[in-house]
């Protein structure tokens, strides 16, 4: 077959035309020494700080990323099995920062620090990637702190109230209930979900064991939770590394629903603005991220910590914010945890932690041991942003209850001394006594903020007086069922009025009433 020159020439120019050749060029180093899941890389002369770099292990691909950038090598931690990665193995720097998946294809999943479905659940096919370690919001893209998280414990929402945008510490021993606190801020976030008022939920799982994390999955499933809440868990059997990423990864994820609230003009945000990230416990966390520090022999300092961990806890919690009106309203709200030792709350990290955090709730172990849970010890506790993150009637109820509460203790003390009482002392006392037995609340019962105004009042105002110690639970349970039953009109008001300012007689007439009626 006789071929014309112009058919070949016209071939040629096609496959000319067709031909894209893209040079490729990537620096390419060699492991000089790794475990631990730590490696050390020679010949990365240009990689960045936080940097993904790709091992060609044994059995396939590990990521790592750049933590020390040294005069020859660069310190690099491990992101998955580093058993597979041997000496001399060739190490390639991808030009990229660590990113997760975010989006809320996330929603009611549990996923590892990378963000990779552990729940045994369809693969995730999120949209959005977001970057792990990021500059927080400066000043001037913030606003203060103004609405209400409300926790439904009637403790903290009346003494040391939590807002939207705030960092408020959980501290404690072990074994007192920083995480049912947590874990009842979740529960409670339901009554909002499906309202532009909707809370999304982040819980970071870091060092814990697997049953723990389990056992919180399942109950946020029972209590209707789940649906908007994402568990990142980092568990104690998992790497240093990924027990150090895991709450700046939960943070990411959370930041993209923070944004949500600054759509394009004309669109209205379907997906909710505002987050809440619980991280139990940060104290694990900076010991892991202790063990990699010291892997990557930087100088210790004070209890053996190195000297940045502070800009570790720092740059996770400065995230937390509520954004301003321009830039959509969102907000972070986070709750991190601090597990102390004895009580000690001046050891190194709660420290640290304490002074980041825009105040603290305090758990005591005496006061979980003699039955008065939550243990919230109200002479340590405090709330920075305080009346700002309560509605009227809160305020209006609940103004003077942490002296009167902290003056009860001393005087239960003194008279502990067997020292006789006047009158006065003795009516403070018995008050008092009621108000801490008001204040008790079972696990993973949260309290609608109405219902919390109603019994605050009725304790604030005397009617709980002369009603036995052991009853005030039963008379509680009783006058709130009273209002939402015969007296629902009179709640309705108070429900949209958000003060008792004009209608407190009508209730104190309205309690009165049930008081008359009530049978222990």
């Amino acid at each position: 077959m006789k071929i014309k020159s112009d058919e070949i020439t016209s071939i040629i120019r096609q496959e000319i035309e067709q031909y894209s050749g893209k040079l490729e060029i990537s620096e390419v180093g060699h492991v000089v020494e790794v475990g631990d899941g730590i490696a050390r890389v020679y010949g990365l002369s240009k990689a960045m700080a936080g940097e993904l770099i790709e091992f060609q292990g044994a059995t396939g691909s590990v990521m790592g990323q750049v933590m020390n950038l040294e005069l020859d090598t660069v310190g690099c931690v491990l992101y998955g099995e580093s058993s597979s990665i041997r000496e001399g193995d060739t190490a390639r720097a991808t030009g990229n920062l660590l990113e997760v998946p975010v989006g809320p294809e996330l929603l009611g999943r549990v996923v590892d620090a990378l963000g990779n479905p552990i729940d045994g659940g369809p693969a995730l096919n999120t949209k959005h990637r977001q970057k792990v370690d990021i500059v927080a919001p400066g000043i001037a893209a913030r606003q203060p702190v103004t609405e209400p998280l409300q926790f439904g414990i009637k403790a903290v929402d009346s003494m040391v109230p939590v807002g939207r945008g705030q960092r408020e510490l959980v501290i404690g021993d072990r074994k007192t209930g920083k995480t049912a606190v947590c874990i009842d801020a979740i529960i409670n976030q339901r009554q909002f979900w499906g309202t532009p008022e909707a809370v999304v939920c982040i819980y970071v799982a870091v060092g814990q064991k697997d049953s723990t994390v389990a056992g919180v999955v399942e109950t946020l499933r029972k209590n209707g939770a789940l649906e908007y809440t994402i568990i990142v868990a980092a568990g104690a059997a998992c790497a240093a590394p990924l027990q150090y990423v895991a709450p700046y990864s939960g943070c990411a994820m959370g930041e993209y629903f923070m944004w949500q609230g600054k759509t394009p003009e004309g669109q209205a945000g379907s997906v909710p603005k505002h987050v809440l990230i619980v991280y139990d416990d940060l104290s694990k966390q900076a010991v892991a991220y202790r063990e990699l520090s010291l892997l990557l022999r930087r100088p210790p300092g004070r209890e053996a910590y190195p000297g940045d961990v502070f800009y570790l806890h720092s740059r996770l919690l400065e995230r937390a914010t509520k954004l301003s009106k321009d830039n959509g309203g969102g907000s972070i709200t986070a709750l991190p945890i601090i597990e102390t030792q004895e009580g000690d709350v001046s050891a190194y990290i709660p420290t640290n932690v304490i002074s980041i955090t825009d105040g603290q709730i305090y758990l005591q172990p005496e006061l979980f041991s003699a039955g008065i849970r939550p243990a919230i010890n109200v002479g340590i506790s405090v709330s920075r942003v305080g009346g700002n993150a309560q509605i009227k009637a809160m305020k209006e109820v609940a103004g003077s209850l942490r002296l009167d509460l902290a003056a009860y203790r001393e005087l239960e003390a003194f008279a502990q001394l067997g020292t006789e009482l006047d009158t006065a002392s003795k009516r403070q006392l018995d008050r008092g006594a009621r108000m801490v037995e008001l204040l008790k609340q079972g696990q993973y019962k949260p309290f609608d903020v109405i219902d919390q105004c109603l019994s605050i009042f009725s304790a604030s105002r005397g009617y709980l007086d002369d009603v036995p110690v052991p009853q005030v639970s039963k008379f509680e349970e009783g006058l709130l069922n009273y209002f939402r039953t015969q007296k629902a009109e009179l709640r309705a008001k108070l429900v949209k009025a958000k003060s008792f300012k004009g209608i407190e007689d009508e209730f104190k007439a309205a309690v009165a009433s049930y008081k008359a009626g009530f049978r222990g």
